[in-house]
């Protein structure tokens, strides 16, 4: 007979239904058929899965079986498809009959005991199961409190493929998982890093609490030690919590790459991703076949660390062109286009020449100017053009490691940014950007005009440093979050001369 059970497979982060079918008929021969483009862990399925049933109890069909998943068009993996192929067995063998009534969706992954074991993506398949409108989703036990943060499904733990039949059939009552994400929250969204623990560098605070308050992309130049990967590492304290919504976006990334950590179902702080320089473009920005996400996407809503920039291969550093003006990056394959979210701050922080103290009163640099120029042309304008705020971090002096007063800490630092993001947000409303480092050139014009005397300002900035068209517009955009900073409806020439004054390092280092 023929069995019909729903399922799930993962193309990129997203969900795709699949029909997973089970004809069982007679045959001389036994053999066990599987078709509908399945990739090889899909295969070997039909193994695993013969050995569970086997050692659950039950019998394995010695009839002639054809396992069919559909739509037939597309490519199916992983090891999801094992608990509901032995369901589906079972049922179509005519050892089970499913009494309880309602549209489920099943997966899982089987151990040769019969016991599910965990698999990627449960959260999109989640999504899609409540997208759908379907009575329950049945999952290993141990993705359960994954799948549980989405509302509108009942997710039902199984930890075992007699404990999935026990349900189907009516004899077991398996409760839904609940999550509590407000204590979850409570419990996982704090950071041991503060702001309070970096001596000095207040020029540089400024540039990451403007960057915070507006989404803008931050390059820091200085001397090895000085404190560059510390402060990066403390961005994310002062950046806004998560909301419900960026958590699920974020989240359904490292659930479809099985990233996530124990015990925490859902993403509450924001990402830090500081990807090797050895990184490949695939790994930077997301590739192979079919397409995963890279470390951008990793990154979403949340910071991406360049740790010493020009090293990095500048072909990949070119990759991320399209991804820091649209916030997401397109993988484009023959058969398939994947799109991938990619909204993040970038931080990069590079040395000023290859032995790193050019520039640093305390040691000579030992770098000849042609060394210096190779060392700095890895990083193309274009890509500079796109890093609002170019700071200089030099080394600290000895009073201030020694002698100075604490700095301001996270939380206080975040209380500004939040005041600011609180004045963006009444600006733009729900359907505009979230921040103003994202305000396209029409909102810039609407939103950042300029007084004669600032308007005078700027034009010389432009004509003396040669900025280009975008860095005007990145120019007014800072500008916009530093009066956003001080409450100011009205953007002004010191605001001005200040987001000029992160714009003029690059030219005074490339020139």
């Amino acid at each position: 007979m023929l069995a019909k059970l729903s399922s799930y497979t993962l193309v990129g982060i997203d969900a795709v239904p699949v029909e997973v079918e089970v004809d069982v008929s007679s045959a001389s021969m036994p053999k066990t058929v599987l078709v509908g483009l399945a990739e090889a862990a899909v295969r070997e399925s039909t193994h695993r899965v013969e050995r569970a049933l086997v050692n659950s109890g039950y019998h394995r069909p010695i009839d002639r079986v054809v396992i069919n998943l559909a739509p037939a068009d597309l490519k199916k993996d992983a090891g999801g498809f094992d608990l509901p192929i032995a369901l589906g067995l079972l049922l179509g063998s005519g050892q089970v009959a499913f009494e309880r009534r309602g549209h489920f969706a099943v997966v899982g992954e089987l151990a040769l005991t019969g016991e599910t074991r965990p698999i990627k993506g449960v959260l999109a398949m989640a999504l899609a199961a409540a997208a759908e409108g379907r009575s329950g989703l049945l999952v290993p036990s141990a993705n359960a409190e994954e799948a549980a943060v989405v509302e509108g499904i009942a997710v039902h733990p199984i930890g075992s493929l007699a404990e999935a039949v026990g349900f189907l059939s009516g004899a077991l009552d398996i409760d839904a998982k609940t999550v509590d994400l407000e204590a979850l929250f409570r419990r996982c969204a704090h950071y041991e890093d503060d702001f309070v623990d970096v001596k000095g560098q207040d020029y540089a605070k400024r540039a990451l609490l403007i960057a915070a308050s507006g989404g803008h992309n931050v390059l820091m130049i200085g001397p090895p030690g000085t404190g560059k990967t510390l402060l990066a590492k403390r961005l994310p304290t002062i950046m806004p919590p998560l909301t419900p919504a960026e958590s699920l976006e974020t989240t359904r990334i490292y659930s479809a790459l099985g990233l996530l950590r124990a015990g925490e179902p859902l993403m509450s702080r924001r990402p830090f991703r500081p990807p090797h320089h050895s990184v490949s473009d695939a790994g930077l920005v997301g590739g192979g076949s079919p397409p995963h996400p890279g470390e951008i996407s990793l990154a979403h809503k949340g910071v991406l660390f360049l740790d010493e920039m020009p090293e990095f291969n500048r072909k990949t550093l070119e990759v991320l062109r399209q991804p820091l003006e649209e916030g997401e990056v397109t993988i484009s394959r023959a058969l398939r286009s994947t799109t991938f979210p990619a909204d993040f701050i970038l931080v990069a922080a590079m040395n000023p020449c290859p032995c790193g103290y050019r520039g640093d009163p305390r040691r000579a640099c030992s770098c000849t100017p042609p060394q210096v120029e190779k060392y700095l042309s890895k990083i193309s304008g274009p890509l500079l053009d796109r890093i609002d705020l170019h700071v200089e971090v030099p080394a600290v002096p000895f009073t201030q490691l020694a002698e100075a007063p604490p700095g301001p800490t996270s939380a206080e630092l975040l209380a500004e940014v939040l005041q600011a993001r609180a004045r963006q947000a009444e600006r733009f409303g729900s359907k505009g950007p979230a921040v103003n480092g994202r305000m396209t050139p029409r909102q810039v014009r609407k939103y950042c005009t300029l007084k004669p005397e600032a308007l005078g300002f700027l034009k010389g900035a432009m004509e003396e440093l040669g900025l280009s068209a975008r860095a005007h517009d990145k120019v007014l955009r800072v500008a916009r979050t530093m009066a956003d900073l001080e409450g100011s409806d009205e953007i002004k020439a010191q605001h001005v001369a200040e987001a000029v004054g992160y714009r003029s390092l690059d030219r005074s280092v490339w020139a």
